[in-house]
């Protein structure tokens, strides 16, 4: 059994270590020209693999929980016009990248990237096919909203190319929906996913705790029912409540959000019941594959890692070069950020211009140190001497670089979180849900500044 008083004393403010350095280290000394630099340098390190990201930042309606760059808009003629710029800016970073590199993923995000019309998602792809090189293994994703998607959309994607496609289902219960301000979906989630599964398409279902009218009960009915539907990933985000940088989330207040042990209730008994179905294995804190997916065999072989665009095998593990309005292409040592005006966008890049807005170059050290986060946060456990073979190090320097110390570790030691060999640091099984707490030990920069993050669970 999961102990929740344990994870009640570590829940805690900290970054969500998608990045290292995370996004907040991001500024604007960064500009496009830095940019364009390091898309050239890209193509000379490892991982030789290119990953695509399109930003797709349009919605017909605003969800209230929503934290990510958007726009609520059915202004045709804006959407035609951003889409045309798009291209353009694929065109002027497709000239800065060998193109003889494969493509390992295409993901496309959002905003509600199927809010777009056929034929408007089929030219960016064929742009795509055109410029880039496109193999029989590359994944290409697609973020869905279920109240825009139906059979013949879906037949559309198929002949497009798209293998593996994610549902924002967010909660079975319509009365949550309703009061999120989410649409309904058009089919049911059974149809959808019966017809992607008869098509040989990856399934990925993903759902939020911590949202008004959800309980510890009502929530688990969700997971029971999408344990029924078996989809090959799923993933239950924990909904950060961050009205300080999204104003319209405070509406959310007025119905009452879940209080903390609510929400950690949830949490937790949700975890149970995926994991002692026995068909699903856990991946990081909080996304699950079933367990003859290529997630689970990466994580049983110590070869997960992940990017923007989430978990990943290390053979897809590609650069990520981002494309639209607030996207970060994540290369290998830097990250940059397009602006989120989509003004200033359309501006930039009809003038040939990087629309680079902040970004981050990564030292040497700070290299390291992502090296070791990522291998904590994926595979739940990290093995000195390799980490500093890769970078011709020795472990005392390693150690060094990160801060480390047994006696920092300690505590997590003795609440039997982390298990400390001579080699190795290894998470156990509870130890997983306090991962953020156990990385941050090893994080020099984390106490720097003055920083807002949403808690740890």
């Amino acid at each position: 059994m999961i102990d929740k008083r344990l994870i009640e004393k570590y829940d805690k403010p900290l970054p969500r270590y998608t990045s290292y350095p995370p996004a907040t280290s991001f500024n604007s000394e960064y500009t496009g020209h830095d940019y364009k630099k390091s898309v050239l340098l890209s193509n000379n390190h490892t991982p030789q693999g290119i990953s695509l990201y399109l930003h797709i930042p349009f919605c017909p309606q605003l969800c209230l929980y929503c934290g990510c760059t958007t726009l609520i808009s059915r202004n045709d003629e804006l959407i035609s016009e951003y889409l045309e710029v798009l291209k353009k800016e694929i065109k002027m970073v497709a000239k800065w990248i060998d193109l003889t590199r494969p493509v390992t993923q295409i993901h496309w995000g959002g905003g509600t990237p199927n809010s777009l019309s056929i034929e408007q998602l089929s030219d960016i792809m064929t742009l795509i096919d055109s410029t880039f090189k496109i193999e029989t293994t590359t994944e290409i994703a697609i973020e869905c909203h279920p109240a825009y998607l139906d059979i013949e959309y879906l037949d559309s994607l198929f002949k497009m190319g798209f293998n593996r496609i994610s549902l924002g289902i967010q909660d079975f219960d319509q009365n949550v929906l309703n009061t999120v301000h989410r649409s309904l979906p058009a089919l049911p989630i059974e149809t959808l996913t019966k017809y992607m599964r008869k098509n040989g398409v990856g399934v990925n279902y993903d759902f939020i705790y911590g949202l008004p009218g959800q309980t510890e009960e009502s929530f688990l009915r969700t997971i029971k029912k999408a344990l029924e539907l078996k989809p090959d990933r799923l993933v239950t985000f924990s909904y950060a409540h961050v009205p300080w940088v999204k104003p319209h989330q405070s509406t959310l207040e007025k119905a009452g959000l879940p209080s903390a042990s609510e929400k950690l209730a949830m949490f937790t008994s949700a975890y149970q019941m995926i994991i002692d179905s026995g068909d699903y294995m856990a991946i990081g804190l909080d996304h699950f594959a079933l367990k003859n997916d290529g997630l689970s065999q990466a994580l049983s072989n110590h070869r997960l890692h992940r990017n923007f665009q989430g978990y990943c095998t290390r053979e897809t593990t590609g650069q990520v070069y981002a494309f639209g309005m607030s996207a970060i292409s994540q290369l290998y040592d830097s990250y940059a950020q397009n602006t989120k005006n989509i003004k200033t966008y359309i501006d930039l890049i009809n003038n040939g211009k990087p629309a680079t807005e902040k970004g981050y170059k990564i030292t040497n050290e700070e290299l390291i140190i992502k090296e070791v986060i990522i291998e904590l946060m994926c595979n739940n456990r990290l093995n000195w001497q390799n980490i500093a073979q890769r970078f011709n190090i020795s472990t005392e320097q390693l150690k060094k670089i990160t801060e480390y110390s047994e006696e920092k570790m300690q505590p997590y030691v003795d609440d039997n979180l982390l298990v400390i060999n001579k080699d190795t640091l290894n998470i156990t099984e509870i130890g997983r849900f306090t991962i953020r707490n156990i990385v941050a030990e090893l994080d020099p920069k984390l106490n720097s500044g003055n920083r807002r993050f949403s808690k740890s669970i």
